[in-house]
């Protein structure tokens, strides 16, 4: 640290070279921040996926639905430990523009699947008990200034009633949360009830979406998948099963393989600013020759003066990343606020911040170590001769 003043005087020795150079490493470090808070929010469902949870589809298609009397057979399959059924619901609030999943659920076994889900006792015991009723996500809640209590007015996408009105009415019972920041991306749904929407619903009576089913021992999720689906080969209703996390992976990257287009982008940033940096300081140092030579004449050993146009590589870094990464910070509620809830919930994670540390600690040693040891070999006659 007793270097630290020299470090810095050295580094803004060209103030308005130096502010540049900041500015952009502070800008490859913001889209850092940025890049990564998107990534990690596109693989919140495979990150937050449990192991031990299968999910059991048509064979070909998952919009195609399946018998509710699979669930029994599903159960009997030796290391199955429970089964839960879904449907897609979808929904719109008020607008076209309101749109959010909406899940036909068995309350309990529903939510016991999700141990991840928090959910007040009294609104899991309200949820099991009432036939129209429904909880909602605390983000979605929040959005739309929802309370418990109150009726829940929505339009399904694709369900018509007996009446063949598609506009539903359900009793908000409950709000469920998630304390993992990862997992809340995925809690922006509502489950409602799925014995009064099998009875109320026009067409479907007796079918479900897919099944959830929680295995006892993750290492047999391929053989115990293959034994449910070996339960349904050649019925009308075929079926295919894997693991939560490879399902999750699969619909993501139906969109694109987020994570390869984000390496990319940061390679090629990165790399404009290793050449850019590397440039600057390149010819900070050969303009401060003479001086450097000075420095070992007043015993500066020749690692010390090595060290010390390393310590000015890494400050410069620091200085710059630090600030990028803190204005990713700084943006992420106004981006929030931005996507209303419908985007799982951006944040820096702190995997994010390791990283650019990382990142910055790298790109120092790249950038400082050519003209660190071209200062290591200087002879001090030389530099002071004026030979460079």
């Amino acid at each position: 640290m007793k270097f630290l003043p020299l470090l810095w005087a050295q580094l803004f020795r060209r103030k308005a070279r130096t502010v540049l150079t900041l500015l952009s490493i502070l800008v490859a470090f913001l889209l850092f921040g940025l890049l990564q808070a998107v990534q990690i929010a596109f693989e919140s469902g495979a990150d937050a996926a449990d192991a031990r949870r299968l999910l059991t589809t048509a064979r070909y298609s998952i919009i195609e639905p399946l018998p509710l009397g699979y669930r029994s057979r599903i159960e009997r399959v030796p290391g199955v430990v429970a089964v839960a059924n879904a449907d897609w619901f979808g929904a719109k609030y008020q607008n076209e523009s309101n749109a959010f999943p909406v899940f036909a659920v068995d309350p309990g076994r529903y939510l016991d699947m999700y141990p991840e889900f928090t959910i007040a006792p009294a609104h899991r015991e309200a949820f099991v008990t009432t036939r129209t009723g429904a909880v909602a996500g605390q983000r979605l809640a929040d959005r739309y200034g929802w309370r418990v209590g109150q009726k829940l007015p929505i339009a399904s996408e694709i369900h018509a009633k007996t009446d063949g009105s598609l506009s539903w009415e359900f009793d908000l019972v409950g709000i469920f949360d998630a304390e993992d920041p990862t997992v809340r991306g995925n809690t922006d749904m509502v489950l409602i009830n799925v014995a009064h929407f099998d009875e109320a619903r026009q067409l479907g009576r007796g079918t479900t979406g897919w099944y959830i089913v929680r295995i006892a021992d993750s290492e047999q999720g391929k053989a115990i998948s293959a034994d449910i689906d070996r339960q349904f080969m050649n019925s009308p209703d075929e079926t295919k099963t894997q693991p939560e996390k490879e399902f999750a992976i699969g619909f993501a990257r139906q969109i694109g393989d987020v994570g390869a287009l984000v390496t990319r982008i940061l390679l090629a940033v990165f790399f404009t600013i290793l050449i850019l940096t590397g440039n600057t300081m390149a010819q900070a140092v050969r303009e401060r020759v003479p001086e450097l030579a000075i420095l070992k004449t007043l015993g500066f050993s020749d690692r010390a003066v090595t060290l010390l146009v390393l310590g000015e590589a890494l400050l410069l870094l620091v200085l710059g990343g630090a600030a990028g990464m803190a204005a990713a910070v700084s943006l992420m509620p106004m981006l929030n606020g931005a996507t209303g809830g419908r985007f799982p919930p951006l944040f820096v994670a702190g995997e994010t911040w390791l990283l650019a540390a990382g990142v910055a600690l790298v790109l120092a040693l790249v950038i400082g170590l050519p003209p660190a040891l071209r200062v290591h070999r200087l002879r001090i006659v030389d530099a002071l001769a004026g030979h460079r």
